[in-house]
């Protein structure tokens, strides 16, 4: 069986399980008031799951339409050690410790190191660009999201009560 089918079944198991969840035991606990509305928090979970079990199916099937030769840019699932899987890893590892130091780091410094590294890994060595770019990019993200849009992003480390 093709990757893209294996994927495809995985994906059925969560919109499965998804599935379930939406339609038997999201509802279970809604006050009485709420069972008489039209929509309930569980609608678009149901919507998503099912959509999301058809489109597996589709793909599991072979009903999406003829296989095409590969092309130059795709990706060929026989030839995955070609691949900088080891960046890809990398950058997934950066993203889970950004995602775990982003409220004891503070925003300022979790996002601006992530945006450094990322690059490392990605390639870049040009230092001053880099930095450059990674400080102006926070401290913009920061300022709109704080003070235009009014929500509150811990700036700096927690030790430092702020």
């Amino acid at each position: 069986m093709a990757l893209d089918r294996w994927i495809a079944l995985v994906l059925l198991g969560v919109c499965l399980i998804y599935g379930y969840t939406a339609w038997f035991t999201m509802d279970a606990d809604l006050a009485p008031f709420m069972r008489r509305n039209p929509i309930w928090p569980s609608t678009f979970p149901k919507v998503l799951s099912v959509l999301g079990a058809l489109a597996a199916l589709v793909i599991l099937l072979g009903l999406e339409g003829p296989q095409k030769p590969p092309k130059a840019g795709d990706i060929d699932y026989r030839r995955l050690g070609d691949y900088k899987i080891g960046q890809a890893a990398l950058l997934l590892g950066l993203m889970v410790g950004y995602a775990l130091l982003l409220r004891p780091a503070g925003f300022l410094v979790s996002t601006t190191s992530f945006l450094i590294l990322g690059s490392v890994i990605l390639g870049e060595r040009n230092w001053p660009v880099m930095i450059g770019v990674a400080v102006v990019a926070t401290g913009a993200i920061w300022y709109l999201v704080q003070e235009v849009l009014g929500i509150f992003l811990r700036p700096l480390p927690m030790f430092l009560g702020v």
